[in-house]
């Protein structure tokens, strides 16, 4: 069933680089990778797969991604796209048995966990601050989705990326960079969740939201429960919304 399996990886930065290098030697057969950046120097220090020519040429994070992992596993079949995830449409979640999160802003996440929860396919969204880290386990429609845990001050956030036209604006959410310890950690707890997927024990599936402590090295799990105002939690499933504003999604 793993070799069968086709996840969805969505971020190729330092979280997606070492999630890709764990679903490639734990026999996932089939990965597609979309990202829109490109290597800079400064991503050397915390992202497996990047060369100093990376860097150097600017390449595309999927690309590099991509010939690290194939260095592993030459039979892993890739699929990369070197675009937003909000410009590909519906179709990329097509056929897909899982979806990885590795996201470091939260319009894209937003825009990712609805898809996927719309279309029923489990969504494993991960997220790193420094030393903290956590993983969200989607399973539609059993399950709560990201969106249940958001309040207005995040809807505050992810507004303040556009304009009144809907152009993209200067505003960045404040963020501290990837810890590789605990990076590593998060994009484990990710891989795990995502192989209990497609070998089909969703019985294991941990409910539903892990937390990480790297100051204490301490986790914990808890139990998000559905909101029933998030808008993805309705009786039948429909269109995503192709006219929201959209994101400029980069990997963690």
């Amino acid at each position: 069933m793993t070799r069968r399996a086709h996840v969805l990886v969505v971020g190729a930065g330092a979280l997606g680089n070492e999630v890709v290098k764990n679903l490639v030697l734990s026999g996932v057969g089939n990965i597609t990778l979309v990202d829109m950046d490109r290597v800079v120097a400064s991503n050397l220090n915390r992202c497996v797969f990047f060369t100093p020519e990376d860097a150097e040429t600017s390449r595309p994070k999927v690309d590099a991604v991509a010939e690290g992992a194939t260095r592993l596993d030459g039979s892993v079949q890739f699929h990369t796209e070197n675009q937003r995830i909000e410009d590909l449409g519906e179709g990329i979640f097509t056929g897909k048995d899982v979806v990885v999160g590795c996201l470091d802003n939260l319009a894209t996440r937003v825009h990712v966990n609805a898809n996927a929860y719309w279309m029923r396919i489990p969504y494993v969204d991960g997220g790193t601050m420094g030393l903290m880290g956590k993983v969200h386990v989607v399973v539609p429609p059993e399950t709560s989705c990201v969106e249940c845990t958001l309040n207005s001050s995040h809807y505050r956030i992810i507004e303040q990326r556009y304009s009144c036209t809907g152009a993209d604006t200067t505003f960045v959410e404040p963020k501290l960079a990837s810890e590789v310890t605990t990076t590593a950690v998060v994009a484990a707890v990710e891989s795990r969740e995502v192989m209990k997927v497609v070998n089909g024990r969703r019985d294991l599936l941990m409910s539903n939201l892990f937390y990480y402590d790297g100051n204490r090295n301490v986790s914990d799990v808890l139990e998000v429960a559905i909101n029933p105002e998030c808008p993805n939690h309705t009786e039948e499933p429909a269109a995503v919304d192709e006219g929201a504003p959209e994101a400029t999604g980069r990997g963690v």
